[in-house]
């Protein structure tokens, strides 16, 4: 699966937020994330497709979270606050 962002930045914290949390099946699911450039590549391996589509579905809300948050705080919560 490859997930497009606006910048390789925000790729590198969609990868570093996701992989905080393993899969609750690590013996069945094998999830590997990388990234290329702008681009958050995610590799599964599972033993059903029926886990491959858990797992990818989980994956998205995991995506459409992080993006949502970058959206919301992303460049506000890098400015620093001026002193008045």
């Amino acid at each position: 699966m490859r997930i497009p962002f606006a910048s390789e930045k925000h790729a590198n914290i969609a990868k570093q937020v996701i992989d905080v949390d393993r899969e609750l099946q690590p013996e069945v699911v094998k999830r590997t994330l990388t990234v290329e450039e702008n681009t958050l590549v995610a590799m599964f391996t599972t033993l059903t497709v029926r886990l491959a589509r858990l797992t990818s579905n989980a994956f998205l809300e995991n995506v459409d979270l992080v993006v949502r948050t970058i959206g919301e705080f992303g460049e506000d919560a890098e400015r620093v606050p001026s002193s008045r």
